[in-house]
């Protein structure tokens, strides 16, 4: 182990879903699905299908954390999936994808379809994919 690759206490004994407590106690509701964890990654051009790593979220691909531990040049694209399937009665009227936060420009797709994009980096945005 180098001096980079030191963990905290909280880091060696991360869950497979960081942090899968509800962000915001106070406004709990009683439909919600965390999508902290592993998801399929990759690193190319929007057309190259296959998926070949995975990430750990919320983490940064630069993180040790993320399981990815490397730095992509600017302009790279990232591309992140994640099968989800909902809990049956989790449906109450909308389904909201509430995403933390991204750096500088995301594209977001469910089944194929783009629901939203967004620019800017690192602050919380949502998405109506209901």
């Amino acid at each position: 182990m180098s001096l980079n690759d030191l963990y905290t206490c909280h880091g060696e004994n991360l869950s497979e879903t960081p942090w899968d407590i509800y962000p915001r106690p106070q406004m709990r509701r009683d439909s919600y699905v965390n999508l902290n964890g592993q998801w399929e990654f990759r690193v190319g051009e929007e057309a190259a299908p296959v998926y070949e790593g995975s990430i750990r979220v919320p983490f940064c691909p630069e993180s040790l954390l993320s399981g990815v531990n490397q730095h992509f040049s600017e302009g790279s694209l990232l591309c992140y999936r994640k099968k989800v399937t909902l809990p049956e009665g989790f449906y109450k009227g909308r389904v909201l994808l509430h995403i933390g936060a991204a750096d500088q420009e995301l594209e977001c797709y469910v089944n194929d379809k783009k629901v939203g994009e967004h620019k800017g980096g690192y602050e919380a945005f949502v998405f109506d994919i209901t």
